[in-house]
């Protein structure tokens, strides 16, 4: 934690932060333009963040990629929590509002997210794929046999409806990677945003989008990437998703929920999030 606060402390580190938070996926050069600072010191600055877990970097093509990562910020939280009596899901929205709630971009058509998991890709892989466990993280029990072109069936609470909302497997490569379409917009996201019947119809209308989830052994640890994309600029559900559509937790916290049963055995108590049956 000494490596986060250190990190945390330089505001110069904190722009970068803001700026991938803005902007996820990032190059070194598009990270430094318009900053008061030489891309060396750029290059010193990120490294003191990657250091610290909260950016991650990624290869595409001949680029070096930088991601916010915001699981560490978790982790302090979940240490003084007790101490202060505060509800974790407090916490937890605090430093949503500090990291991550900037606005978003209109042009922004995908959310992105690596965090590193003390597990095994093959506990991992349950955890994405078994009812029971997305149950425990989520608040859902996905249902499907996982293999590509199959349905995946959605059960909100231990007791709830099991749902068909049109989603299906695009990819199955146990345990490495995993790829779904998303659901489109329910009755449910009209009463939780307010939106009336024209707005949702309108909303209806945007493509599917869908997700994935990339596997990677690191040492003795497992890195887990979600990309969640195909959304049309200005997507509401992009905007749900990424977390950035209170009251809506997205992705952020889900998988810091899920981070925690696979390393302390319980989900963090944050309240429901977006599920797939929502």
């Amino acid at each position: 934690m000494d490596a986060v606060f250190k990190a945390l402390a330089d505001p110069s580190r904190r722009e970068l932060l803001d700026r991938l938070n803005a902007r996820n996926g990032q190059n070194l050069r598009e990270l430094s333009a318009g900053l008061d600072m030489a891309r060396q010191s750029v290059t010193k600055h990120l490294a003191v963040l990657e250091a610290a877990g909260l950016v991650t970097t990624a290869r595409h093509g001949r680029e070096r990629l930088h991601y916010l990562d915001t699981a560490p910020i978790a982790d302090i939280a979940d240490r003084w929590i007790g101490r202060y009596h505060r509800r974790r899901a407090q916490a937890l929205a605090d430093l949503k509002h500090t990291l991550e709630d900037a606005p978003m971009p209109d042009e922004l058509t995908e959310f992105r997210y690596t965090t590193y998991i003390a597990t095994t890709p093959e506990r991992l892989w349950q955890a994405l794929t078994d009812p029971v466990f997305t149950l425990q993280y989520w608040g859902t029990a996905l249902h499907s046999d996982w293999q590509a072109g199959s349905p995946i069936r959605s059960q909100t609470g231990p007791f709830g409806e099991v749902q068909d909302l049109d989603q299906v497997v695009l990819e199955a490569d146990p345990p490495r990677r995993l790829a779904y379409t998303w659901h489109d917009y329910q009755d449910e996201h009209a009463a939780l945003f307010g939106w009336d019947a024209d707005r949702l119809a309108e909303l209806r209308t945007e493509p599917r989008s869908h997700v994935s989830f990339t596997i990677e052994p690191v040492g003795d640890t497992v890195q887990l990437t979600v990309v969640h994309g195909g959304f049309v600029p200005g997507s509401q559900m992009l905007a749900a998703v990424s977390g950035n559509l209170p009251p809506s937790l997205g992705w952020p916290v889900v998988l810091a929920s899920l981070k925690s049963v696979l390393e302390t055995g319980s989900a963090l108590p944050v309240g429901p999030a977006p599920t797939p049956a929502r």
